[in-house]
């Protein structure tokens, strides 16, 4: 009986062994679940970061599209008011105002740029001769006087003392 009751203790110390290294793994391998899903974690929260700038920079974009539109209809609106005023003037011997086909021939770039896509946008205002005759007045306009002859100069004073060396007297 006690070499059975010692084989018994025996036995049950080895399989109290092989539970303690069964534990060992198990904590082991749950340490590892840990790390992983720390890292998973950051991660996660990396990426969200990541879309959050991402947001940012998009609205960001939004906002200088919509301050660029606003910009370049004023632009347009300015251009227009020009070549109104523009085609207002004559050139004295001109009978066109310089504003005739040929005129607008020779004072245009020998090779135009090449157009960009439009993005819902209504066609840029491009101004033909046709339409700037149209718009010039009906009656002409007598030429502008010449500007008077410069008037002599005369020998300018010696600059008094306190700092006024740049200020001369004509």
């Amino acid at each position: 009986r006690v070499e059975q009751g010692t084989a018994l203790v025996d036995k049950a110390g080895e399989t109290m062994t092989e539970v303690v290294t069964s534990i060992k793994r198990v904590t082991d391998i749950m340490g590892e679940i840990s790390a992983a899903s720390n890292e998973q974690s950051l991660g996660v929260s990396q990426v969200g970061e990541a879309v959050g700038q991402m947001d940012q920079a998009t609205q960001q974009n939004a906002a200088l599209v919509e301050e660029m539109a606003a910009a370049a209809s004023s632009l347009k609106s300015q251009a227009q008011d020009l070549v109104q005023v523009v085609a207002e003037f004559r050139v004295s011997g001109d009978s066109d105002g310089g504003m005739g086909a040929a005129g607008m021939r020779s004072a245009a770039p020998a090779r135009a740029p090449a157009p960009r896509p439009a993005l819902n946008k209504p066609a840029a205002f491009k101004p033909t001769p046709a339409k700037l005759a149209a718009k010039a007045p009906s009656k002409p306009t007598q030429a502008l006087p010449k500007p008077a002859a410069p008037a002599p100069k005369t020998q300018s004073k010696p600059a008094p003392a306190g700092g006024d060396e740049d200020w001369e007297t004509f």
